[in-house]
């Protein structure tokens, strides 16, 4: 089975993360984080930060790694790697997308999430709840 290498980047501000809706493809309306291939020679992070600019018109800073994921779809394996991430410049204009949304942290199951970014999100509940997180961006408390 072929292997997809992938980023996503978890984009927060304040108590939200900001979620994107394909617009095309076999997975056309699904609900995913933003991102896409790692091209030849590009280490993880320059490819999440040169997608988010492709995808969204906007730069990043990249926070840490948040999970990689490893998930197979019926015609291919994904390798997902995952990064907290900080808007520096830009308004995220959707150039790709049918829509988004920034989702606060209790409404992460408000949205129809593509089946790899299910498990991006339980990591992103786990990663909430542990000292690090509950400490980044002001947030206190459980989810």
């Amino acid at each position: 089975m072929k292997t997809v290498q992938v980023v996503a980047a978890l984009i927060i501000n304040q108590d939200k993360v900001f979620a994107t809706q394909r617009g095309y493809g076999e997975f056309k309306d699904g609900w995913e984080f933003p991102g896409g291939k790692i091209e030849p020679g590009e280490t993880p992070e320059q490819a999440i930060k040169r997608e988010i600019q492709e995808e969204l018109a906007t730069e990043i800073r990249v926070e840490k790694p948040l999970t990689t994921v490893e998930y197979d779809y019926p015609t291919f394996h994904l390798s997902m790697q995952c990064f907290i991430c900080k808007v520096e410049r830009g308004k995220l204009t959707l150039l790709e997308h049918e829509a988004a949304r920034w989702l606060s942290y209790d409404e992460l199951d408000n949205v129809n999430w593509l089946p790899a970014d299910r498990v991006v999100v339980r990591d992103f509940r786990k990663y909430l709840v542990t000292d690090t997180g509950a400490k980044f961006d002001g947030f206190c408390g459980a989810v």
